[in-house]
C-alpha cells in the first residue's frame, strides 16, 4: 500500500491481529513500513544486489528512527547499492562498550522518548561508572551483587538501590530488543528486599484533607485582599495557578511533571477525559484520566479566567509563560498553613490511589488510572483494602452445609 508517510500518521496506525501489513513509502522509493500483527514498526529498504536478486535490508524500529531519519538512511543505502557496495546488516561488535552503547545508540532514543530521558542518562553514567568502560556482554550479576552490598554498608536504602538498577536493566532490555546483544546478562539481578520505611505510603487523613482546602481559600482570599487581581478581583475563580493545579493533583493522580507539559489541547471537556501524551509520561505509553466533577468544574472556570492569553499550556509559569520547573515555595507555604507535615507533593499521587482503593477500587483498575507499567507498583496500596480479602473469605460461609463432606475417607 503506498502512502507519503508522516511521523503523526505512522505513530496513530493500528496492527491487524489477523496479518502483517507493508506501507510503501512514496517520498523515498524501496522504503517500506513493516508493522507486525503485535503492533512492531520495523522500518526496510528493498532493492536488487549485484546479481539482480531481490533483497531486504532492515533499518530500525519506528521507536528508534523518525520518519525523516528513515528516508535518509534508505537514500545512504541506496547510494551504497548503486556503488556496489554489500549493504547486508552489519551488526555492532559484539564487544560494544557500555559506554558506547549509551552514548552511540540509547542516549540519543532515550532523551528523544522519554519524558525523563536527560535524568535518565545522568543516573546511568554518574551510578554505574565502573561499567562504562566494560563490554556490555560482559557485564556480570555477582559484581552488581558486590556494588549493592557496599552501597547497603554505605547506608544506601533498598528503594533508592531497586530504581537505578531498573534503569541500568531498562537500558540493556532495549538493546537485546534492538539486536545490538543477544540476551541481557543481569537479567537475573533480583531486588533488593525493601523495608517497611521505604514502601509507606503517605496520603491524607480526612481532616488534613479539610484543613489542605481551607488553606486554599484562606490563600486566596488573603491575595485578593492585598489587590492581587486588582481591579477584577471578582471576575477570576482563581488567584493563580496553585489551587487548580492542586485540586487537578488529588482528583487525577497526575504527576508534577505531567502537570507542567499539560496543555489544553491534552483535555477533552466533552468526553470528560484528560490525556497524557508519551512524552510527558513516565512510562512513555499514553495515559487517560477520566475528569470527575470536580476536576471538569476547575478547568473549565481556569480555561475562562486564561482564555485569549497566548500559551497553550495549561499551567504556564507566571514568570516566564513557558513550562514551569516548581513550584516549591508556594506549596511548602501552603502545606506551613494547613498544618499538614511530611506531604509531598508528590504524595497527592500516593493519595489519590490510596482514597480510590479505600473506597473499593479494584486495583487493576487504579493500576490502569495511574499508568503503572505493572501491577508491583499498584500493589503498594493493596494493604490499605483489608474489608475486600474479608469479603472475599466471607463468601465461603454462604456455601451451602450440605455440599461439604465431612467424611474421611479409610
Amino acid at each position: 500500500m503506498p502512502k507519503k508517510l508522516t511521523q503523526s500518521f505512522v505513530s496513530s496506525i493500528k496492527s491487524d491481529p489477523e496479518k502483517p501489513t507493508w506501507i510503501t513509502d512514496t517520498e523515498v522509493k524501496n522504503l517500506k513500513l513493516y508493522v507486525g500483527t503485535s503492533g512492531a514498526k520495523v522500518w526496510y529498504f528493498y532493492y536488487n544486489d549485484k546479481y539482480n536478486k531481490k533483497a531486504s535490508k532492515k533499518l530500525g524500529s519506528f521507536d528508534a528512527l523518525t520518519v525523516a531519519q528513515a528516508r535518509d538512511m534508505a537514500r545512504d543505502v541506496g547510494g551504497r547499492v548503486i556503488r556496489g557496495e554489500n549493504v547486508k546488516k552489519e551488526k555492532p561488535s559484539p564487544k560494544i562498550t557500555y559506554s558506547e552503547f549509551l552514548s552511540g545508540f540509547y542516549e540519543p532514543w532515550v532523551v528523544a522518548n522519554r519524558r525523563s530521558g536527560r535524568e535518565t542518562m545522568q543516573i546511568l553514567n554518574s551510578t554505574f561508572r565502573f561499567l562504562l568502560q566494560k563490554p556490555i556482554e560482559d557485564l556480570s550479576v555477582l559484581e552488581l551483587e558486590q556494588w549493592r552490598t557496599k552501597r547497603i554498608g554505605e547506608g544506601r536504602k533498598a528503594a533508592t538501590l531497586n530504581r537505578v538498577v531498573v534503569a541500568l536493566k531498562a537500558s540493556i532490555n532495549w538493546a537485546v530488543e534492538h539486536e545490538i546483544i543477544k540476551e541481557n546478562p543481569i537479567v537475573k539481578l533480583r531486588p533488593l528486599r525493601e523495608d517497611d520505611s521505604d514502601k509507606k505510603i503517605r496520603y491524607l487523613s480526612p481532616d488534613e484533607r479539610e484543613r489542605l482546602y481551607a488553606a486554599l481559600d484562606k490563600r486566596e482570599e488573603r491575595m485578593k485582599e492585598k489587590g492581587y487581581l486588582l481591579p477584577d478581583r471578582n471576575k477570576y475563580a482563581f488567584v493563580d495557578h496553585l489551587k487548580p493545579m492542586v485540586i487537578v493533583s488529588l482528583n487525577t493522580g497526575i504527576r508534577q511533571g505531567s502537570l507542567f507539559q499539560l496543555r489544553w489541547s491534552d483535555i477533552d471537556f466533552h468526553e470528560g477525559i484528560l490525556s497524557v501524551p508519551p512524552l510527558a509520561e513516565k512510562t512513555g505509553k499514553l495515559l487517560h484520566i477520566p475528569m470527575n466533577i470536580e476536576v471538569k468544574g476547575t478547568l473549565e472556570a481556569w480555561r475562562k479566567q486564561t482564555h485569549g492569553k497566548s500559551s497553550e499550556l495549561v499551567f504556564p509559569s507566571p514568570k516566564t509563560g513557558k513550562e514551569m520547573d516548581n513550584c516549591k515555595s508556594a506549596w511548602e507555604k501552603l502545606l506551613q498553613d494547613a498544618d499538614i507535615k511530611n506531604f509531598r507533593w508528590h504524595d497527592m499521587r500516593h493519595d489519590f490511589a490510596s482514597q480510590l482503593v479505600m473506597n473499593g477500587v479494584d486495583l487493576n483498575t487504579v493500576r490502569e488510572l495511574m499508568g503503572h507499567a505493572d501491577m508491583k507498583m499498584t500493589l503498594r496500596y493493596a494493604h490499605l483494602a483489608p474489608q475486600v480479602k474479608r469479603a472475599a473469605v466471607e463468601l465461603l460461609t454462604k456455601i451451602p452445609r450440605d455440599t461439604i463432606s465431612t467424611k474421611i475417607s479409610t
